[in-house]
């Protein structure tokens, strides 16, 4: 088995005259193996907490509801108590991001996450529930954003879509998970319980991730640890070629990647200005808005589609059922996405997926039988958890390495006022404009995306993430 790389792997001093810009290009040119692989794996599993935490709310909000004799105006809160941390989590993120370091961070929100998860099993009132959803939220919305910048910030610009936008796969599979641990609810009492035990299990992960998880050279850079983030290079090299049984391509001249060299800022406000700043404004209005019409269009969908389905004339079996094949499908809609990512760009990729996305919403809003609602359901959830894998890998790499974790914590807490909308409008104009009402409007959204994409979304296939960054939006 090939030794764990973190950062116990470190030996100062070593190779002394190396510059920053020679080890940007030593890690871009690495291809790709397991041994990238593995820390794909082990940050996309915070990604499946955070589908698996959306996906659970719903099955447990029925019986903790009248468990503990909830109000509507009590069960309203419980369902957006997580949806709130994760916004401070998306905050804490602005500002912590530049200062911990990717690999900690990831760490410790997970111990926050199942922390408060498993104490939440245990939880005596509704009240005490509550403030644990809220602590659950606060770190998963640190750690599903800054996996996005600590992948990115690993992956060989030619595969950086695919790889990054698997998160998209990752988040899918949450959902798929969550229904599933759903069954288990009702089969007797308290089991509400069991599954938030079985929710919170992955803090054991955090031991593993301790010496498993080497820190981002990128960071290590950024904050002058030079001989630091040669140590993780050379690691990733020595495991590379290990698997791969041959000798590592010829490193590009050093001059032929732009290394960053703005000084970081580490308090929000300033990245907030950074970001929004003539440099980057454009880049953060694209990302923004297809972040909030992505999330409110999927946020919308899921959340609505058993009730829905019922509506249709459906049983409840029938429409969880439907519910399960769309929540799979997603699963299966990210692959293509983040494949024609590399083929294409990751703008185009996005904005066919999500041209797509409407005309699966537009079939289902005129689909006469519950086969067509079906099968339009399945392309929209295929379409818009598709869409994505690029809107992953595009988010890390529009930002340079002072700003990307928190440009994309920015964008995700921008992306949550979607997701908050979209429940509370559907839910109040439902009574008056119906099944089909519902899925024109989502289709509506979506296509104020695709134009502001099209028209405004910058080229970032084959690109270092040190010329990106270098570049005027």
């Amino acid at each position: 088995m090939l030794e764990e790389i973190s950062d116990n792997d470190v030996t100062p001093h070593m190779h002394q005259h190396a510059t920053a810009a020679q080890l940007y290009a030593r890690l871009d040119r690495l291809p790709m193996t397991w041994a990238q692989g593995r820390i794909l794996l082990q940050g996309g599993i915070s990604t499946t907490l955070d589908g698996l935490d959306n996906g659970i709310v719903s099955f447990i909000l029925p019986v903790v509801a009248t468990a503990f004799a909830m109000t509507g105006t009590q069960q309203g809160l419980f369902g957006s108590a997580a949806l709130v941390g994760a916004l401070l989590g998306d905050l804490a993120l602005g500002v912590l991001g530049n200062r911990m370091g990717r690999r900690n961070l990831l760490i410790w929100s997970l111990v926050v996450y199942s922390g408060a998860i498993l104490v939440g099993a245990l939880a005596p009132s509704w009240q005490f529930l509550l403030a644990t959803r809220f602590l659950a939220g606060i770190g998963i919305g640190i750690s599903v954003n800054v996996v996005v910048p600590y992948l990115a910030e690993f992956a060989p610009p030619a595969k950086r879509s695919h790889y990054v936008g698997s998160l998209a796969g990752f988040f899918g599979l949450g959902f798929v998970l969550a229904a599933i641990l759903g069954l288990i609810i009702p089969t007797f009492d308290g089991a509400w319980r069991f599954v938030q035990v079985l929710v919170g299990l992955p803090v054991l992960l955090a031991f593993w991730w301790r010496r498993a998880l080497p820190e981002s050279p990128r960071y290590l850079l950024m904050h002058g640890r030079v001989d630091e983030a040669e140590a993780v290079v050379e690691g990733l090299e020595r495991r590379v070629v290990a698997r791969t049984k041959a000798p590592l391509p010829p490193v590009p001249e050093a001059s032929q990647t732009v290394a960053a060299a703005r000084p970081f800022r580490e308090k929000l406000g300033a990245q907030l200005v950074l970001i929004w700043g003539r440099a980057l404004r454009r880049r953060t209005f694209v990302l923004w808005v297809i972040t909030i019409t992505l999330s409110f269009a999927y946020y919308g969908f899921l959340t609505f589609l058993p009730t829905l389905l019922m509506q249709r004339g459906m049983s409840i079996t029938e429409s969880f059922s439907y519910s399960l094949l769309v929540e799979i499908a997603q699963v299966v809609g990210y692959y293509p996405a983040a494949v024609l990512a590399e083929k294409l760009d990751r703008k185009w990729s996005l904005a066919i997926f999500m041209v797509l996305s409407v005309a699966s919403a537009g079939w289902l809003a005129v689909a006469p039988s519950s086969g067509q609602v079906l099968i339009a359901s399945i392309l929209l959830g295929f379409f818009l958890n598709g869409a994505y894998a690029p809107l992953y890998a595009y988010s890390a790499e529009i930002y340079p390495t002072e700003s990307r974790a928190a440009g994309t914590a920015m964008s995700d807490a921008a992306s949550r006022i979607g997701a908050a909308l979209s429940p509370a409008i559907i839910g109040a104009t439902y009574a008056s404009i119906k099944f089909g009402g519902v899925f024109a409007m989502i289709s509506v959204v979506l296509f104020l995306g695709v134009i502001v994409i099209v028209t405004m979304g910058m080229s970032t296939k084959g690109r270092s993430l040190e010329e990106l960054g270098a570049l005027d939006a």
